[in-house]
């Protein structure tokens, strides 16, 4: 079995660490010496912390052996963005600018997790402060897509997602401001998760805009996703965002079934408002004859245009990153990256009425998208319009040139998962969007996972 530690999902394992089949120890082993052999390719860690990691398997295996199991996450490896603040661990937000700075706290997340009984592999590869890259002339090089190293992971949680992928964790932690869990999930193949904005505790994590940033775990399988956000959701005193809702059982909710469920297409961000290329498109067709197969109700519904949201969310995000960022950006701009630098430069030609007016069509967006789910349980759309580029041909301002298909859902705050729904004729994956009413996490896990029990995608591994 030790060959395929690294493909057993958290569903998987933690059933065997309960039972006493499997060892903690072992399986962080395992995951440890794949990181040595793999991990050079992919560039998806930026700290392994091995001696910490096995240190947490070897009381994992103590606490269990002595009848203290904790739950699903208890001896399972996982690794952080490098934006999660980890108490004796350096958390440099790939900057120059934090490059040797080690917190004396952890994150509220990382600090959940550890309680869990979860065994911390490492700090992973992000673009800097969750906003520039992929850049070459940070502390760090990029993470690398395991499908095909020469392409791009999606950002900004670029290492979570090659990290997940590969095999080199068994679950990882991003942040969403524009699609930054989804993004990288698309083009990684792997199931991300956005929650309802105030879900889970921002606290200890690094910010990039204050109205629009989410935590979420990214993992192999919903199921995991579900396990994942079940340790890490609830209400925290200490982040102003979070909202003091109660957190419902997520696994319990996966019950297979979606008959019945109301689906809301939102066909023409992808194909009328924007384009997504024919291999997206046919997944995306593919995907409405299987939930329909399954005895969801498809209705094709229409919102405000993509522009409008992408517009919204990005004059949002850039006027509260440079409030963030200024006083460091006048003091000491050569510690930051080109192309952060770049893009936040622009922030310099808005207004405080260009900031206002956003805020203002914000309100409206997000009534819109209340008003839709008086007749939908969840929202489907693509989650991007094409697989994976070069990462070479990637562009500095690539989320300026073209509206994200994942921005909608930052600006609304609404809870959306990106899933695989297919692959490319050159092998790379491609996945969709499940998008659901504000803190029913549990209807959007329970499609996903109804999906992806339906279908053959999550046996499909990049081959490293």
């Amino acid at each position: 079995m030790t060959g395929a530690l690294h493909h057993l999902t958290i569903a998987e394992a933690s059933t065997l660490i309960e039972q006493q089949e499997l060892s903690p120890v072992a399986l962080t082993e395992a995951f440890l010496g794949r990181i040595d052999a793999i991990d050079p390719k992919l560039n998806a860690y930026v700290t392994v912390t091995g001696e910490r990691a096995l240190d947490d398997a070897r009381a994992a295996e103590r606490e269990i052996a002595t009848g203290r199991y904790k739950g699903p996450l208890h001896g399972i490896p996982i690794a952080l963005k490098d934006i999660y603040d980890t108490a004796g661990i350096r958390t440099t937000s790939q900057s120059h600018l934090h490059a040797d700075r080690t917190p004396e706290h952890d994150s509220r997340t990382a600090a959940l997790l550890r309680a869990a009984g979860s065994v911390l592999l490492g700090k992973l590869t992000t673009h800097e402060f969750a906003f520039g890259g992929p850049s070459w002339d940070l502390p760090f090089p990029p993470a690398r897509n395991p499908w095909d190293p020469d392409c791009f992971t999606g950002g900004s949680s670029s290492g979570s997602g090659a990290a997940t992928a590969a095999g080199l964790a068994m679950a990882t932690l991003g942040s969403d401001t524009a699609g930054s869990i989804r993004m990288p999930a698309f083009f990684c193949g792997i199931t991300g998760l956005k929650p309802t904005y105030g879900r889970v505790s921002r606290r200890g994590v690094a910010p990039l805009a204050y109205s629009l940033d989410h935590c979420g775990p990214m993992t192999w399988t919903a199921r995991d996703a579900a396990l994942m956000l079940q340790a890490i959701a609830g209400y925290d005193t200490e982040d102003p965002g979070s909202s003091d809702c109660p957190v419902p059982d997520y696994a319990a909710a996966l019950t297979g079934d979606v008959r019945g469920v109301k689906v809301g297409l939102i066909r023409h961000f992808y194909d009328g408002d924007e384009h997504a290329d024919a291999e997206v498109k046919t997944a995306m067709d593919g995907t409405l004859r299987v939930l329909e197969d399954l005895g969801a109700e498809v209705e094709e519904i229409r919102l405000s245009s993509l522009h409008d949201y992408s517009a919204c969310c990005l004059v949002i995000m850039l006027c509260e990153a440079l409030a963030i960022h200024e006083r460091d950006l006048k003091a000491t701009p050569q510690k930051y990256g080109e192309i952060f630098r770049d893009r936040l430069m622009l922030s310099s030609l808005l207004t405080g009425m260009d900031y206002m007016q956003a805020v203002r069509l914000r309100r409206q967006l997000v009534a819109e998208i209340e008003a839709v789910f008086d007749r939908c349980d969840v929202l489907l759309t693509a989650g991007g319009y094409a697989p994976a580029p070069k990462i070479d041909q990637v562009s500095k301002f690539y989320i300026m040139q073209k509206p994200l298909l994942t921005a909608p859902f930052d600006v609304t705050g609404s809870p959306a998962i990106c899933v695989c729904n297919g692959f490319s004729a050159a092998g790379l994956p491609i996945g969709m969007q499940i998008v659901g009413r504000a803190f029913d996490e549990a209807a959007v896990l329970r499609v996903a996972d109804a999906y992806e029990q339906a279908t053959d995608w999550r046996e499909r591994r990049p081959s490293l």
